[in-house]
C-alpha cells in the first residue's frame, strides 16, 4: 500500500523520453488533478484481491505536520532561512534585513541569526579584493617611483585612476549593473591600463625638457607626440571589449561582461580627461629633470666660486 501512495502521489521514474539530443524522464504518476484536494485523494484506489478499494477505506487522509528534520552545524542546532535577489545586489538586501531583524525581532535567549552563503562568500572576496587593489596601487606608485624619480610626477601620473573610475561608476549606473566583484576585478585591471598613459605622457614631457624646450613648449609637443599612441592603444582595447560588454544576457558571460563595462567605460573617460588634466597639473607643479639640471648647475657654480 505504501508502495502505491508513493507511485501515485510522488511519482516513479519508468523510463526515458529523447527529443533530439536531450532525455527527459518518464515519471509515471496520478494526474494533478486528482492530486488536488485531501477529498480527491481518497478517492483514490489501490488494488487488493482483484478489487478497486477507495484510500478512504484503507487509511486515514488527513492534512498534518510531518517529522521534523533537525539540522546541526558547530553541535548547534540549525534553521535555513533562503531567498534569491533580484533587481538589486545582495549586499544591499541583506543590509536591509539585518536593519529590520534588529529592529523587529527580538530572539528568545540562545538563539542568534547569522548570514551566510552567497553573501558570505561574496564578503570575503571583497576583502581580499580590497587588499588587492591597495597592494596594486602602492606596486605602481613604486614603479612610478622608479621611473620618475619625482614624488610629484609619480602623483600626477596615478591621477589616471580617479579619471578612470568615472567612467567605470558611470557605466555601473547608467547599465543598472550594481557594484559586483566581477566589476571590482574590471576596476583593478583599469589601474594599470589608466596609468599606463600618464607614463607615456610624463616621460615625454621629461624628455623634451632635458633636450632644451621649456616646460610650455614640452608640454605642447609631448601632448601632441603622444596623442596617437594614446589614442591607438585605447581604441584597440575599446574595440577588443565591446562585444564582451554587449554580450551581457548570453550564458557564461555573466562575469566578463560587467567587468569589460567597467574597463569600457574608464578607458573612454581616462583616455579624454587625461590629455586635459595632466599636462594642466604637470605646468603646475614644480620640479622635473630641467629644474635638477639647473639646481645642480647652480650648485656647482657656487661651489667653484668658493
Amino acid at each position: 500500500f505504501a508502495e502505491v501512495v508513493n507511485v501515485l502521489l510522488a511519482g516513479e521514474v519508468v523510463s526515458q523520453v529523447y527529443e533530439g539530443n536531450r532525455s527527459f524522464d518518464l515519471t509515471l504518476k496520478a494526474d494533478d488533478e486528482s492530486r488536488e484536494t485531501a477529498e480527491r485523494i481518497r478517492q483514490l484506489t489501490v488494488d487488493a484481491g482483484g478489487r478497486k478499494i477507495p484510500f478512504s477505506y484503507v487509511a486515514d487522509v488527513v492534512s498534518a505536520s510531518g517529522p521534523n528534520t533537525i539540522n546541526r552545524e558547530n553541535v548547534s542546532r540549525k534553521i535555513v532561512v533562503s531567498a534569491n535577489v533580484s533587481g538589486g545586489d545582495l549586499r544591499s538586501v541583506v543590509n536591509m534585513i539585518q536593519d529590520r531583524i534588529n529592529a523587529e525581532v527580538e530572539l528568545p535567549e540562545g538563539y542568534h541569526v547569522e548570514y551566510g552563503g552567497q553573501f558570505e562568500s561574496e564578503q570575503a572576496a571583497s576583502r581580499t579584493l580590497l587588499i588587492t587593489s591597495i597592494f596594486s596601487i602602492l606596486v605602481i606608485f613604486l614603479l612610478l617611483f622608479n621611473q620618475f624619480r619625482s614624488v610629484k610626477q609619480s602623483v600626477v601620473s596615478l591621477l589616471n585612476l580617479p579619471l578612470a573610475l568615472i567612467g567605470g561608476v558611470l557605466v555601473i549606473f547608467f547599465t543598472g549593473d550594481v557594484v559586483s566583484i566581477p566589476a571590482i576585478i574590471g576596476f583593478i585591471s583599469l589601474f594599470g591600463i589608466a596609468t599606463r598613459n600618464g607614463i607615456l605622457l610624463i616621460s615625454r614631457y621629461n624628455d623634451l625638457q632635458l633636450e632644451g624646450y621649456s616646460r610650455n613648449e614640452s608640454v605642447l609637443h609631448g601632448s601632441l607626440d603622444r596623442l596617437n599612441p594614446i589614442l591607438m592603444t585605447a581604441l584597440t582595447s575599446g574595440l577588443a571589449l565591446i562585444p564582451l560588454a554587449l554580450g551581457g544576457d548570453l550564458p557564461g558571460n555573466e562575469i566578463q561582461s560587467p567587468m569589460a563595462k567597467v574597463i569600457l567605460g574608464g578607458l573612454l573617460t581616462s583616455t579624454i580627461l587625461n590629455s586635459f588634466i595632466v599636462p594642466i597639473i604637470y605646468l603646475l607643479i614644480k620640479g622635473g629633470p630641467a629644474e635638477e639640471m639647473t639646481e645642480q648647475t647652480i650648485s656647482t657654480e657656487q661651489l667653484t666660486q668658493e
